[in-house]
């Protein structure tokens, strides 16, 4: 048997475990025999092999061991006291043989205190004998010398006792109850359980405890429902505080105790709360101490937490899990989905300097259609009677703006106006679109996997996607070579398709456009991309996130064609026009007619869909 002793790095507390097996894997994995939940521990980081009369260490990881402070080159044995640094965890590991003399110095100890031993057998500055057994203190044990008064508050807690000077006698509680000192230079001078404990504190202390009552790391989620799973962990955790009541403070929730705890371990901690949320649009974690939510389109802080940097990159790897995705120190960033829809983007150290980092982009509970664009001023009627035309006129249409902007949102709007009769398939990184209509063909970008292989970007995607007997194909975003694609696709019998982009104007968007296909490696002249970029895109709308969190249509323009310079020739046909920002800082403006008339006007009129010549 060896016991494992170490300092948490996040609380700071010691903590220990014993093993009566020879062979033990340490790391992040919960399939390890010592799980180190840590960002900077590798999944499987070392092994142990304990021998007969040695343990024998042996590296595993990529970023190292050490003994000593000195990098591990394969195997080492260990010495009584070696230290041993696992990413950011520092370890001491104990033999059977060197317990029971820990244990026999403090039977040597109680008999001390109790006079059983003459006083000249005793240094009167240590609590260990001075005289027998190896020299410098028997084991080269030191016991921890606080005061009597500081040990006398402890010792309800400890199980300890003291010499007869009033000194502690540092000893631990085994799983089986029995006690049995370790040497006190491993062990914290806080007590592990005892005192008042700060929130972040106790939640973590309630939660490993839950993990060591339930591993839910290595629990087969496939033969447990996710109502039982948590109905299971649920009572355990009530069954915890229970044990923990007497030093719980009585002015702790215990229901909130318990479902903050619960959320952490098995949902995505105090996100759950902001996804319930309907105000709020979007969060993000910068590290386990700062969560910021957007909410009417302005941040707040909201002074929520996590307990650690693990817990953040707990939820992130169990929103990734089910969706065949990765993050670890080679692929350190990730973009996902929640089951709402709700994009995920996410990115760990040695990227994220402060710890994972979380965004959320979050989809409402319900699909938002034109009229609700209208209700809240994004749009006026005029200009959503306008697209919808455009959409049943086969028009192509690309979706302009910046980040956050809302263009996801509009697209989905407009998305909506395609008739139920037609096939329509849809190429996301993260699926996002919910559309109302029945065949619809939901297509999402897939990673490479840990050899490299198995990439599926959104370029394939489109070129694959012309295979499918499309009559719409709808991008979430063209950002890199797939924009030439979609160009192709819209000259090809595929009118009225759309997508979006990140620019600034609708002139930014097609400069924008220019680069993309660029990007697709193509040696084209600029002279032939902007012919196809004229003769494929039809309508520009341009989508703005304004200083007072609005968002608003501030441009629909068209892309008439190629002007006697080679330049593309675009004409707004709606406007947005700030008039200035009122007293409680809102942006006052209207969105107005240009007076242009589009030149595709006639194609709509043979379509049945504007009559008298009145495009609106």
């Amino acid at each position: 048997m060896i016991r494992v002793v170490y300092r948490d790095p996040e609380s700071q507390r010691e903590v220990q475990a014993d093993f009566e097996a020879t062979h033990i894997r340490a790391g992040r994995e919960g399939s390890n025999e010592l799980v180190l939940p840590y960002m900077e521990v590798s999944r499987y980081h070392a092994e142990f092999l304990v021998g007969e009369h040695a343990v024998t260490l042996t590296d595993r990881s990529t970023n190292g061991t050490y003994v000593n402070g000195e990098r591990v080159f394969g195997k080492q044995i260990l010495n009584a006291g070696d230290r041993v640094g696992i990413g950011n965890v520092v370890l001491t590991v104990y033999t059977e043989a060197q317990l029971q003399q820990a244990w026999d110095e403090y039977n040597r100890q109680q008999a001390a205190a109790q006079g059983q031993y003459p006083a000249e057998y005793y240094d009167q500055e240590a609590v260990v004998p001075a005289h027998g057994g190896d020299p410098g203190h028997a084991a080269g044990y030191e016991a921890d010398r606080y005061g009597a008064d500081h040990y006398q508050q402890d010792a309800h807690h400890q199980g300890g006792a003291t010499d007869d000077h009033g000194n502690a006698l540092v000893v631990h509680q085994q799983t089986h109850g029995d006690m049995l000192p370790v040497p006190a230079r491993d062990v914290d001078a806080v007590n592990y359980y005892g005192g008042e404990s700060a929130p972040v504190d106790l939640k973590r202390r309630v939660h490993r405890r839950l993990l060591q009552y339930m591993d839910l790391k290595t629990l087969d989620m496939a033969k447990v429902a996710e109502e039982e799973l948590r109905d299971r962990a649920r009572n355990l955790l009530y069954d915890i505080i229970a044990e923990l009541e007497a030093d719980l403070d009585p002015t702790i929730d215990r229901d909130l105790l318990v479902k903050e705890v619960l959320d952490e371990a098995l949902g995505l901690g105090p996100l759950e709360d902001f996804l319930d949320d309907d105000s709020i649009t979007e969060i993000m974690v910068v590290n386990k101490d700062q969560l910021y939510v957007e909410r009417n389109g302005r941040i707040e802080f909201t002074g929520k937490t996590f307990t650690s940097h693990e817990a953040v990159l707990a939820v992130i790897e169990r929103i990734i899990t089910p969706l065949g995705r990765r993050i670890d120190e080679s692929s350190p960033l990730v973009d996902a989905r929640l089951k709402d829809g709700s994009r995920v983007n996410a990115i760990i150290p040695p990227l994220a300097i402060k710890g994972p980092c979380i965004t959320i982009r979050k989809f409402g509970k319900k699909s938002l259609r034109m009229v609700d664009l209208v209700r809240f001023g994004s749009v006026n009627e005029q200009i959503a009677g306008f697209l919808e035309k455009c959409v049943l006129g086969h028009k192509n249409i690309i979706i302009s703006g910046g980040t956050g902007s809302g263009k996801t949102t509009l697209l989905n709007c407009l998305s909506s106006f395609i008739p139920n009769s037609e096939r329509i398939i849809t190429i996301e990184d993260a699926a996002e679109l919910r559309l109302p209509q029945d065949h619809v063909v939901s297509l999402e970008t897939r990673p490479a996997n840990l050899e490299g292989k198995g990439e599926y970007a959104i370029r394939e995607l489109v070129k694959n996607s012309l295979r499918m007997r499309p009559d719409r194909i709808v991008v979430g975003e063209c950002r890199g070579g797939e924009a030439l694609d979609m160009l192709q696709a819209m000259n090809t019998g595929h009118d009225g398709s759309l997508t979006t982009g990140h620019a600034n104007s609708p002139r930014d968007m097609i400069a924008r456009l220019e680069t993309m296909v660029l990007m697709a490696g193509m040696d084209l002249p600029i002279k032939a991309i902007r012919e196809q970029i004229a003769s494929a895109i039809h309508v520009i709308v341009q989508q703005s996130r304004f200083s007072d969190g609005t968002r608003r249509v501030t441009h629909v323009t068209e892309c008439v064609g190629m002007d006697d310079d080679g330049r593309l020739h675009l004409e707004d046909i709606f406007k947005f026009q700030q008039r200035g920002i009122d007293p409680d800082g809102h942006v006052v403006g209207e969105i107005v007619l240009t007076g242009y008339i589009p030149s595709f006007i006639p194609d709509l009129i043979n379509s049945g869909l504007i009559a008298d010549g009145n495009f609106l």
